[in-house]
């Protein structure tokens, strides 16, 4: 088999992970043999690194691999956004193929970089851009084509997973089991990211356009973080046999005359049964519930972070594009490559419809609840379960379960319970599946 020639751009975690397989002496697959690093971009050459590295591979220009008729592959693990999309852009109209990691660049950029890659004869491949070591992108891509897709939910943060198992198992304060993320590395030192939903609203972005065929836009998709979630309400889930985690979501909602997909995607906390096999994907990882017809529902799941797991998601990607340097360049495998087939649009937040859990703080007073159910009455809203929690001080906490309702309907009944003379404050509201 012939040589596969790469040159990597960044060498922090994940770029280290990728050269230890690669100078592995396990018992690998010898195919691995066959793919040559030729360089390493780092922005300090002279740098102490924990790592000996071989033939001074260390260079300080990513563009002179770019330039490199001898590299192949482009493996861009450098972070950020202006720059690596600059990098990936240049490397594909220099016709070579790019294997990449970074999420935020693909779920903002990817229309431009799939049309480039296809315009070129060349791929673009981001296994590792999601769930870490989980396979999901190729399995959308081959696997599961010949299935329609008809919902995505997941848990695909690791961080937020990790923080909020920490405080379902432990009763573990929110700022202090962050503060441990970031000293174990779970958790970045900016972590804005990761707990405002961010980065899972990136992926479920990434995931839909593959599932569905359509760009996405990804300021369109409503995003809700961790950073509120109070103590008492992880206690009152469990009360009630629920677990809360970060979930990202994404549901074909109809086609239109003009074919144009509609799409239900959001990413927030939500309440999950106990039974529901999300509920228990505990700490780091991550895990990803596909259905789909004819196929039904699958779960993949696994480490969704880290220096092993990623890179040997990389390294995976770098495996699939070394049988396609033998063959015709002007010649793509479709499954392979991607690019956009349909137009879909992402429904107003407005009109999500879904279940939610609403925690009101009130007077602990005669004919309150009668109230809050009258209200959500009047608004179609229909009620799951309401119950009366922790009474004290003349002051009692009222949660409410409600069915499948539009957000719509939902915020008008909010609005009208906040303004009861008998209510003090909403103090939290939550998804439910």
């Amino acid at each position: 088999m012939q040589k596969c020639k790469i040159g990597i751009i960044g060498f922090g975690t994940v770029g280290k992970g990728i050269y230890k397989i690669l100078k592995s002496k396990n018992d690998l697959h010898p195919i691995l043999k066959d793919i040559e690093i030729v360089g390493i971009a780092v922005k300090n050459i002279n740098k102490k690194r924990d790592i000996k590295l071989e033939n001074n591979l260390l260079i300080s220009d990513p563009y002179e691999l770019i330039k490199d008729p001898n590299v192949d592959v482009i493996v861009e693990v450098m972070g950020g956004t202006d720059i690596a999309r600059d990098i990936i852009l240049k490397s594909l109209k220099a016709r070579k193929s790019v294997v990449t990691a970074n999420k935020a660049v693909i779920a903002r950029y990817g229309s431009e970089i799939y049309s480039t890659a296809a315009k070129n004869g060349v791929y673009v491949l981001t296994e590792a851009a999601v769930c870490g070591g989980i396979p999901i992108i190729e399995p959308l891509k081959r696997s599961l084509k010949s299935n329609q897709i008809n919902k995505m939910v997941g848990i695909i943060n690791g961080t937020t997973n990790f923080i909020l198992t920490k405080m379902s198992n432990e009763k573990a304060d929110y700022k202090a089991t962050l503060k441990l993320a970031q000293k174990l590395g779970f958790a970045e030192f900016d972590p804005t990211a990761d707990v405002e939903g961010h980065d899972a609203a990136d992926k479920i972005s990434i995931l839909s356009e593959l599932a569905f065929g359509g760009k996405i836009n990804r300021v369109s998709i409503s995003t809700e973080g961790i950073n509120q979630i109070d103590i008492k309400d992880i206690e009152y889930a469990n009360k009630l046999g629920f677990e809360i985690k970060l979930l990202a979501f994404s549901e074909r909602n109809a086609i239109n005359i003009n074919d144009s997909l509609s799409l239900n995607i959001w990413v927030g906390p939500s309440l999950i049964p106990k039974s529901h096999p999300l509920a228990t994907v505990d700490g780091v990882n991550n895990a990803i519930l596909i259905d789909a017809d004819p196929l039904g529902e699958i779960m993949l799941y696994g480490p969704g972070a880290g220096s092993g797991p990623t890179a040997a998601s990389v390294v995976s990607d770098i495996l699939n594009l070394q049988s396609s340097l033998t063959k015709d360049t002007k010649s793509i495998d479709p499954l392979l490559s991607f690019n956009f087939w349909r137009e879909c649009h992402i429904i107003n937040s407005n009109q999500i419809s879904k279940k939610n859990y609403l925690r009101i703080i009130c007077l602990d007073s005669p004919g309150v609840i009668g109230k809050i159910g009258d209200i959500f009455g009047k608004n179609d809203v229909s009620i799951e379960s309401i119950v009366q929690l922790d009474a004290s001080e003349n002051k009692a906490e009222i949660v409410v379960i409600t069915h499948e309702v539009s957000n719509g309907k939902f915020e008008k009944s909010k609005k009208e319970i906040n303004a009861l003379s008998e209510v003090e404050l909403i103090a939290s509201q939550l998804s439910c599946i």
